[in-house]
C-alpha cells in the first residue's frame, strides 16, 4: 500500500463528463486504445466535472503567457480493466527492452521488476478504499504543444519507466538543453498548480485534483486532516 491510499474517501457524487477535446490537443485514437486496452463504450477523454473545470482554467493561464499554446491530454479516465491491461503491458515492455524472458528470472528478480513498474503505475485495485487515481476521474496525464502544434520537449516520454521521469530530474543540470527541459516542466507544473492540481512525486506529466494522492499531498503541506472527494467511478 502506498501512503496516499490510507486517505479516507468521502465521495461527492460529482459526474464523470466528456472533455471537450476540441479545446485541447489530443491524440486520436487514444494511445492505449491503439494497444488494445479495454475501454468499452466510454472514451478515455472523461474527467469529473470539477477536475475538468480546473483543466480549462489551467489552459487559460497557459495561453495568457504563451498565446496559441495548448495542453495536450495524453490520458484521463481509466477503468480498472485498462489499469490492469497497462500494468501488464508495462511489465512486458520492461522484459522486452531488457531482452529478458520471464522463465529466465528468479522470483526475486521478477519482484524487482514489478516494483519498478509500481513506482509509476498504481495497483489495479478493486477495493473501494484504494482505487487507482485515474479510475476516479480525478487524475490526468498531460504535456504541452506550442503555437505551431509541435510537442514541447520535456526531456522524456510520458509513461517512461526511468529516473528522468521524476519531475526535478534536470533541476541541477548545467547543460542548456536540459535546463530547457526543466523550464518546460516547471511551466506545466506552475499552470496546473495555479488551477488547484497537485503533481505526482515521480511523474512530470501526472496531475490530479480531489483524489487520494491529491488529498495526501495537501495533508503533507498543511499538516491537517484532508479527505479525498473522488473514489472509483
Amino acid at each position: 500500500m502506498k501512503p496516499y491510499q490510507q486517505i479516507r474517501i468521502l465521495e461527492c457524487g460529482e459526474p464523470l463528463v466528456a472533455i471537450p477535446t476540441y479545446q485541447f490537443a489530443v491524440e486520436t485514437p487514444h494511445p492505449y486504445e491503439k494497444l488494445g486496452a479495454p475501454y468499452g463504450d466510454r472514451s478515455p477523454y472523461h474527467l469529473r466535472q470539477g477536475v475538468l473545470d480546473r483543466l480549462v482554467s489551467a489552459q487559460a493561464r497557459l495561453q495568457q503567457r504563451y498565446p496559441g499554446w495548448l495542453i495536450q491530454i495524453f490520458d484521463a479516465y481509466r477503468p480498472i480493466a485498462v489499469q490492469q491491461f497497462m500494468v501488464n503491458y508495462a511489465f512486458n515492455q520492461l522484459l522486452a527492452d531488457r531482452q529478458l524472458t520471464l522463465s529466465s528470472l528468479s522470483d526475486a528478480q521478477q519482484q524487482a521488476l514489478w516494483e519498478e513498474v509500481y513506482q509509476f503505475w498504481a495497483l489495479p485495485s478493486h477495493d473501494p478504499a484504494t482505487p487507482p487515481p485515474h479510475s476516479t476521474g480525478a487524475a490526468i496525464d498531460v504535456t504541452l504543444v506550442d503555437a505551431t502544434g509541435q510537442p514541447v520537449d520535456m526531456g522524456g516520454a510520458i509513461d517512461e519507466i526511468s529516473p528522468c521521469s521524476h519531475p526535478d530530474y534536470y533541476t541541477h543540470s548545467t547543460d542548456p538543453q536540459q535546463q530547457t527541459y526543466h523550464h518546460h516542466r516547471q511551466l506545466l507544473h506552475q499552470i496546473m498548480a495555479e488551477a488547484g492540481f497537485c503533481r505526482h512525486p515521480n511523474e512530470w506529466w501526472h496531475f490530479s485534483y480531489g483524489d487520494q494522492l491529491w488529498a495526501w499531498q495537501q495533508q503533507q503541506q498543511s499538516q491537517t486532516l484532508v479527505t479525498a472527494r473522488y473514489g472509483a467511478v
